[in-house]
């Protein structure tokens, strides 16, 4: 099967702060990547670089900017908005050809229609997220990209918001995602990236990774902590 996403040698450099450091790798369509490392790994680099909203400084993405979505830890929503207006206003910022329509497969596919004309203020940290996802998917994007999905959400909000974005990648939409949650990532994730100060360090299932800790049923987040502390990665701190 060929590649939905395919990332070749990318580098991203601030003056003298390497950020990223030659990350390559490849996603197949469909595929659920989780983005693990510590804070300062270069996660948030790699997946904004992915979405367009920075430029690398060296290496390629496959994939255009414009077909992937941007879901950003901080989404720029609007308070005073609906749900349906804030969905229509950025699927005209995106250029669909039928915006409402649009909106109303959006609201269906995200489960957000009896929300629809309630003020985005009014809304649970939960439903603001599915409002998020959505309008990243509102140009149906093949891959998407998602900075910490799950912040800030209680169980309840977290388990609705993950099966949404596993019907996603079901239906044959790319996903990658940012995650200071390893537990998340071993249940949710096919396939597990491991960033250190900007360096891809490891890149396999989740199993894999606990393998290459020394196994012994741990769970990944043990196995992350190990793995990291055996890395001979440089340390210095990255955006």
């Amino acid at each position: 099967m060929s590649a939905a996403l395919r990332v070749e040698a990318l580098s991203k450099s601030y003056g003298e702060l390497q950020a990223l450091r030659d990350v390559s790798f490849e996603l197949a369509p469909g595929e659920l990547a989780a983005v693990l490392g510590p804070n300062g790994a270069g996660k948030t680099t790699l997946l904004s670089i992915l979405a367009g909203a920075q430029q690398a400084s060296s290496g390629s993405v496959s994939v255009p900017a414009r077909d992937v979505g941007w879901a950003p830890q901080q989404p720029a929503l609007y308070s005073k908005l609906t749900v349906a207006e804030n969905l229509e206003l950025f699927a005209r910022l995106e250029r669909v050809g039928d915006p409402r329509a649009s909106v109303a497969a959006m609201l269906a596919q995200s489960g957000l229609q009896e929300r629809a004309g309630e003020l985005l203020a009014n809304l649970s940290g939960g439903n603001r997220q599915r409002v998020n996802v959505a309008i990243a998917l509102i140009g149906d994007p093949p891959v998407l990209a998602l900075d910490e999905p799950s912040a800030s959400l209680d169980p309840a909000q977290r388990e609705r918001l993950w099966e949404f974005v596993a019907g996603l990648a079901r239906g044959g939409t790319t996903v990658i995602f940012s995650t200071h949650g390893p537990g998340e990532a071993q249940r949710h994730a096919d396939r597990v990236l491991v960033l250190d100060a900007g360096r891809l360090t490891f890149d396999g299932a989740p199993a894999a990774l606990i393998a290459a800790a020394g196994g012994g049923g741990q769970d990944l987040e043990r196995a992350l902590v190990c793995f990291l502390a055996a890395s001979e990665a440089p340390t210095d701190p990255v955006p």
